[in-house]
């Protein structure tokens, strides 16, 4: 059985509930076919849940299966060389490890990047709570690299308004609160205040972005919004409209601070793959609107702590690491909590070896271990039995413990004035990208 992994919900990193219907590879008709209900995977916006066995076992997300349902493009070797070239950096290991699998329109980007043309990176983060976990981080991470990597603008998306329209005991002044103490902890990740704008929608929304909205709201139609993200009669119009707030970042003239009027510069945006029918409706109204389509590049879904069988809750605090948790803290949870890939005895650990497809320290190490030689090699000792269960955890506890641990300590120098230069308009950005190079560093 795969662990349940966590999803993407309004720019929100949840933990997948069970879902029981089915998913389908076009927005127009997702609604519909979830009535459907049958063993095959499930990746919607809102639920991902891997096929079912005959005897009931649940199997892993079957990636290959979703470029080909989805329409989507394998982020291949010569992909991956030739943005070493351009760049001249090693590709990140979740590019090397193909945890970023999947794209629209990356080589395009390429394409600009290396005729000097300008493109911006754009991600962002539902602020449902005054903390984020290990789930969280993997879109800041993988950001963070790419700002480097072309010296590219970023924006980020604080959908503190989403949060409050979606939650329904969440209040609007709690939801903006959690926007800005969500800020501080995405500054800790290191990104270039001098490159990125970070924006709660609730201060940020008019000029610019509010023109985008309203002409990106005509483009969808309420027949299409509930076909593609499953809304009933029940809920309230500000979820059907947020939409085409999210999408409006899409956009570079909806920061004229940034880009003046300039309507021509595409975007890139790193999310996971059950985000795709939000941005193919993006990319279609991109069209009508005369915009160039945002790209995009997909991520696999990064494994909640507890594995499958087990239903988790966002408010168990058992079910992941959080960036506020101690050393301690991180040590217990893994140890008692993590999904285990190995033998149900030490006797049969040894004789039958351990499954690290399943066993969620492996995949966390998958992420966070930078060392591919070491990775190899305790895949390859656990499946062999000789690597034990309870050393992998240990091994995970340093990892996960080292990066918490740096990311609290740079939280402790966010200053207010600090975020005030991220989120502030009219702090000045530097929107030049890097020249492109030949030859790869280590």
């Amino acid at each position: 059985m795969s662990p349940k992994p966590y999803i993407w919900s309004g720019w929100t990193w949840i933990e997948a509930q069970t879902p029981a219907q089915p998913s389908n590879n076009t927005t127009k008709d997702m609604a519909t076919e979830q009535k459907a209900g049958n063993a095959d995977q499930i990746v919607t916006p809102w639920d991902v849940q891997g096929a079912t066995t005959e005897d009931g076992k649940l199997e892993a997300i079957n990636y290959d299966r979703l470029i080909e349902q989805f329409g989507t493009r394998r982020i291949d070797a010569e992909m991956i060389a030739r943005f070493e070239r351009l760049t001249g950096v090693r590709a990140h290991p979740f590019l090397r490890r193909g945890l970023f699998f999947s794209h629209r329109d990356l080589g395009s980007i390429l394409d600009r990047f290396e005729k000097g043309k300008p493109f911006f990176l754009y991600t962002g983060r539902g602020p449902s709570s005054g903390s984020m976990h290990t789930g969280h981080m993997i879109p800041f991470l993988f950001c963070k690299y790419l700002q480097d990597a072309f010296n590219a603008p970023l924006v980020i998306q604080l959908t503190d308004d989403e949060k409050f329209l979606f939650k329904q005991d969440l209040k609007l002044d709690e939801a903006h609160k959690y926007a800005i103490e969500n800020a501080k902890d995405i500054i800790s990740f290191g990104f270039d205040p001098k490159r990125t704008f970070m924006f709660s929608n609730l201060d940020y929304m008019g000029g610019g972005f509010y023109s985008n909205v309203v002409k990106i709201a005509k483009c969808i139609t309420f027949s299409q919004a509930r076909a593609a993200f499953g809304f009933s009669d029940s809920d309230n119009i500000g979820k059907i409209h947020f939409a085409s707030i999210q999408a409006a970042p899409s956009f570079s003239n909806t920061f004229p601070h940034m880009f003046g009027t300039k309507g021509d510069i595409p975007c890139l945006i790193p999310c996971a793959i059950d985000q795709d029918p939000y941005f193919r409706i993006t990319r279609d109204v991109a069209v009508r609107l005369k915009y160039p389509k945002p790209a995009l590049i997909h991520a696999q879904f990064f494994p909640a702590l507890q594995g499958s069988g087990t239903k988790m809750s966002a408010s168990k605090a058992e079910s992941a690491i959080y960036i506020t948790d101690s050393p301690a803290v991180i040590k217990n949870k893994i140890n008692r909590h993590a999904f285990s890939g190995g033998g149900a005895t030490a006797e049969l650990h040894a004789t039958n070896g351990g499954n690290p497809d399943v066993d969620v320290a492996f995949q966390w190490l998958k992420f966070l271990l930078d060392d591919d030689a070491e990775l190899e090699t305790i895949e390859r000792t656990y499946r062999a039995g000789t690597l034990s269960t309870s050393n992998l955890k240990k091994r995970c506890i340093e990892v996960v413990t080292k990066i918490v641990v740096e990311i609290q300590e740079r939280r402790k120098l966010v200053t207010d004035e600090l975020v005030r230069e991220f989120m502030d308009p009219a702090a000045p950005k530097n929107i030049q990208l890097k020249t492109p190079v030949t030859g790869v560093k280590a």
